[in-house]
């Protein structure tokens, strides 16, 4: 018989748990055997302690058995699925899902909402008039099998991995949240339960990111990667550049909009190169090597299946996105190049405007956000806009202002400092 005490004494000391020991205390915690402040302590072991790849393994492996798993092996195409861990101006699923889908494959997109300065994918999407985020079982079936759609983007249901989304709300409170096995766990337990055939991650790293060092970005990535492949689910990750925002956009409806833009063949450059990345990546998962996605954009058949995926979900794909009813605009102060755009503050500017949320449950605003007009490395002239500001709740342009402070620099082009969106590809190894 197992009591919660040793079992966090031991990780505490540093002794590695067995797998009967991890079994119990998280079936424990989510039955209320073990109660909070007891999993809280276990988390902050966890956090300094560390865990071996055989527990990161094993815990994953209780939060899925906390609850359903998802069968999709009926279906007459492959499944594939793609994970970010979230950035400023993210908006790559809205216009990757689709696009992959055309290439052939059957995309089931398990998504969730905002928290702070980075964008959520559902919040986005509702700002399409009538689409809905939650669909049962039985529904993103059905969407998947339809040869002319092949896509889903929707929530997660409540019976995946339970106990996953208990501790997370436990560590959000506790100070844990940083842990890198608990991070790798907490998504992977999702991603496996969901149970498609392939998946690749994007994990970010830079100011906008959670993960602010490439050192701890890989060790996400490799962590997770592992995790994948070990559970059977052919898995890669990319880990790219967040030090400055993805495409022209913060925002949820303004962000829609970016991503139709690229669906329509156009879009700004480093959105469509990261939705072509990923696109490649997931179709080569796959074992498709023969479909170029970049022609699925020229030809309009991802467009198609936009439009389809989003009118299978209740929404109108010609309805009218959000305005907000304020924008200020932000303007340089000098001539020269703009040399840096901070991520983190642009996030946060956007959060600030309304289009995040400070906690799970706050309402957002579907038109709020920030439009940029430069990204660094542009040549910029005094008084030229480099920003505008959108809100409905014009009172929160002071706030916005303030935490873009500092976040952007105009000097000369040798001033410059850019990393490549892309910065290393994670293989995992064979046990």
């Amino acid at each position: 018989m197992f009591d919660a005490v040793s079992i966090i004494r031991a990780k505490r000391d540093g002794r590695e748990l067995s797998g009967t020991e991890i079994d119990w205390i998280v079936q424990a915690f989510t039955a209320g055997v073990v109660p909070d402040e007891q999993m809280a302590a276990l988390a902050m072991a966890i956090y300094f302690r560390g865990m071996t790849r055989s527990e990161t393994g094993r815990w994953t492996r209780a939060m899925i058995e906390s609850g359903g798993t998802m069968d999709f092996s009926d279906l007459p195409m492959a499944t594939v699925d793609k994970h970010s861990t979230g950035g400023v101006g993210d908006k790559i699923t809205l216009p990757l899902v689709p696009l992959v889908a055309a290439c052939g494959l059957a995309v089931p997109q398990l998504s969730g909402r905002g928290l702070g300065h980075a964008g959520g994918t559902l919040d986005k999407l509702e700002a399409i008039a009538g689409w809905r985020a939650d669909l049962t079982a039985a529904e993103m079936v059905e969407i998947l099998a339809n040869p002319k759609i092949g896509a889903v983007i929707c929530a997660a249901g409540a019976n995946l991995a339970p106990a996953d989304k208990k501790l997370y709300a436990l560590r959000d409170v506790t100070g844990s949240v940083e842990s890198i096995p608990l991070i790798a766990s907490s998504i992977m337990s999702k991603k496996i339960a969901e149970g498609t055939g392939a998946l690749v991650l994007d994990v970010k790293v830079g100011s906008g990111a959670y993960m602010k060092d490439l050192g701890d970005a890989r060790e996400l990535a490799r962590t997770m990667v592992e995790l994948g492949n070990d559970a059977g689910m052919r898995t890669t990750a990319f880990i790219t550049e967040m030090g400055t925002p993805l495409g022209l956009t913060a925002g949820n409806a303004l962000e829609v909009r970016e991503s139709v833009e690229v669906l329509a063949g156009g879009g700004p450059a480093d959105v469509v190169e990261l939705t072509l990345l990923l696109a490649r990546e997931m179709l080569s998962a796959a074992g498709i090597d023969d479909v170029d996605p970049a022609q699925k954009l020229a030809d309009g058949s991802a467009m198609d299946r936009w439009r389809a995926m989003i009118d299978a979900q209740g929404g109108d794909p010609d309805a009218d996105l959000p305005v907000a009813r304020h924008t200020e605009v932000v303007t340089a102060d000098r001539d020269g190049v703009l040399t840096r755009l901070d991520a983190m503050g642009v996030g946060i500017a956007a959060w600030k405007l309304g289009a995040g949320r400070e906690r799970q449950g706050d309402a957002v605003q579907a038109g709020a956000g920030v439009q940029m007009h430069a990204k660094p490395g542009d040549v910029v002239r005094a008084g030229q806009k480099l920003l505008t500001l959108h809100t409905d709740t014009p009172e929160r342009f002071d706030a916005a202002r303030r935490s873009l402070d500092g976040s952007w620099s105009i000097g000369s082009e040798s001033d410059t400092v850019s990393r490549p969106l892309l910065i290393e590809r994670i293989v995992g190894d064979s046990r």
